[in-house]
């Protein structure tokens, strides 16, 4: 009678650290997420400005009739703020402003990707979600083992 008991109370601690498990978890989860955001904004702020810079100097830079009249480089020159921002443009993309933009998107991706073997998943801000055990996920994983 007491090694039922001693089961029963094993399994409930082994619950209770696993849920502990799972909360820190999500913590540090949404904690890394959130540490992120400000970064990324600044990035997306930053690429949008000059993806709109760029947008209106090439208008600007199409539309002048002397454009067709002179060099490529004399038309360049002549419009300094596009070849500003193309340059600016193209500086952000070589050290891979790009990606920044993204990483948060990529380390969900990830998450989800492993917590799917668990049978769970996470919301974007990293909130973890429980998936309910169907009966064909059952018979697939009894089938691997």
């Amino acid at each position: 009678m007491f090694g039922l008991k001693t089961d029963t109370k094993e399994t409930i601690m082994s619950c209770d650290v696993t849920q502990e498990d799972l909360k820190a978890f999500e913590r540090r989860l949404t904690e890394v997420i959130a540490c992120l955001e400000p970064q990324t904004r600044k990035w997306r702020i930053l690429l949008v400005v000059i993806s709109l810079a760029t947008l209106i100097g090439g208008i600007q830079w199409v539309s002048d009739p002397i454009t067709s009249q002179v060099s490529f480089i004399e038309s360049l020159v002549n419009h300094l703020f596009f070849t500003t921002s193309c340059i600016l443009l193209t500086t952000l993309f070589i050290f891979g402003v790009h990606r920044k933009v993204v990483t948060p998107q990529v380390i969900v991706s990830r998450v989800r990707s492993v917590l799917h073997d668990f049978n769970m998943s996470c919301d974007d801000c990293g909130r973890l979600i429980l998936k309910a055990h169907s009966q064909s996920s059952r018979s697939s994983s009894m089938a691997r083992h």
